[in-house]
C-alpha cells in the first residue's frame, strides 16, 4: 500500500503543472509535498528499478499470467522513470556529482524526459491508483 501512495504522491508531483492548470484549488495540496520532492523521487527511483528488474527476471510469468507481468512492468517504469525527474537533484549530489561525464549524461537524459513530466506524472497517478484497486478490489 505504501508504494502505491508513492507512486501518487510523485504522479502528483510530476503532473502538477497540468493538475494546477485545471484545478488551481490543487495548489495547496501539491504545495504541501513538494519540500519532499527530492525523497520522493528518490524512493521511487529505487523502487522503480527493484520492480523492473524484478519484471525483467521474472518473464516466465508472461506465459501464466501476461497482463499481471505487463502491469508489474509498467508500474515499475512509471517509478523509475518519474522517480528520476523528481529525485534528480539529490541523485546528482550523491550518485553523479563525482563524475563530470555521468552528470552530463544525466543532465541530457533528464531533458529528454522532462518534455513528458507531465504525461508521466499521471501515467504515475494512474498506475498507483490501479495497484491499490488491484491489492484492495481484486
Amino acid at each position: 500500500m505504501l508504494a502505491s501512495l508513492i507512486t501518487i504522491a510523485g504522479g502528483i508531483l510530476a503532473a502538477s503543472g497540468l493538475i494546477i492548470g485545471r484545478k488551481p484549488n490543487a495548489k495547496e495540496l501539491i504545495d504541501k509535498l513538494t519540500p519532499y520532492q527530492g525523497w520522493i523521487g528518490i524512493v521511487m527511483f529505487i523502487w522503480g528499478i527493484k520492480e523492473t528488474l524484478g519484471a525483467v527476471t521474472g518473464m516466465g510469468l508472461i506465459k501464466a499470467a501476461p497482463v499481471l507481468w505487463v502491469f508489474w512492468l509498467a508500474t515499475g517504469l512509471a517509478d523509475l522513470l518519474v522517480g528520476f525527474l523528481l529525485g534528480f537533484g539529490l541523485i546528482t549530489k550523491y550518485a553523479l556529482g563525482r563524475s563530470p561525464a555521468a552528470e552530463a549524461r544525466g543532465q541530457a537524459l533528464r531533458l529528454k524526459l522532462a518534455a513528458y513530466q507531465g504525461v508521466l506524472g499521471l501515467f504515475a497517478i494512474a498506475m498507483g491508483t490501479l495497484y491499490l484497486l488491484w491489492i484492495y478490489v481484486l
